[in-house]
């Protein structure tokens, strides 16, 4: 059996740490050591959490290497990101130069369309969630471009206008005709 043996200082500073505490499984492992250093049982301080004896061991082991820090829950680190740094200058790139630029046939970028782009051009697959991610980060906004017809080429207007009078114009078919 572990036996804690806490200092006046060291078991008000732990109470302090207990009472502050916001995360419950923070709380819990505060509790273990605070049950523990009375001489309860290691099998009743379980029963009384709800958590296994092997746990109340574990966490009164990290206690007695690591002090308070041992017993703060971590974080896992997750996968790291498939677009870097300088991916992201790349991808901000192809955003403020649009798609047609890039050999591509549409108006503007989904964050599906540059993840597939990013894959084609350098070999990084990331998926859509992850390219969405990392445009955050850059500060990088995809955005669909909206068309202003008054702010547009006056001779290419009047050349779609004439198309689109002849597409109205066109043959008809011959059953329409009687």
């Amino acid at each position: 059996m572990i036996r804690i043996r806490l200092s006046d200082q060291d078991a008000h500073r732990l109470e302090d740490e207990y009472r502050r505490a916001k995360d419950t499984a923070y709380r819990d492992r505060l509790q273990v050591v605070r049950l523990a250093s009375r001489d309860r049982p290691h099998r009743e301080v379980a029963a009384d959490l709800g958590i296994a004896p092997r746990t109340v061991r574990r966490w009164l082991n990290r206690y007695l290497e690591l002090g308070l820090a041992g017993l703060r829950p971590r974080q896992a680190k997750g996968a790291e990101a498939k677009v870097t740094p300088e991916m992201a200058e790349v991808v901000r790139r192809w955003v403020i130069e649009g798609p047609a630029k890039q050999g591509l046939d549409r108006a503007g970028w989904t964050h599906a369309e540059l993840a597939e782009h990013l894959y084609r051009t350098h070999g990084v697959r990331a998926s859509r969630s992850a390219m969405q991610r990392s445009c955050q980060e850059a500060g990088i906004r995809v955005y669909r471009p909206t068309y202003r017809f008054l702010r547009g080429d006056p001779d290419k207007q009047a050349a779609a206008r004439e198309e689109l009078d002849e597409l109205k114009r066109g043959p008809r078919p011959a059953s329409w005709c009687r």
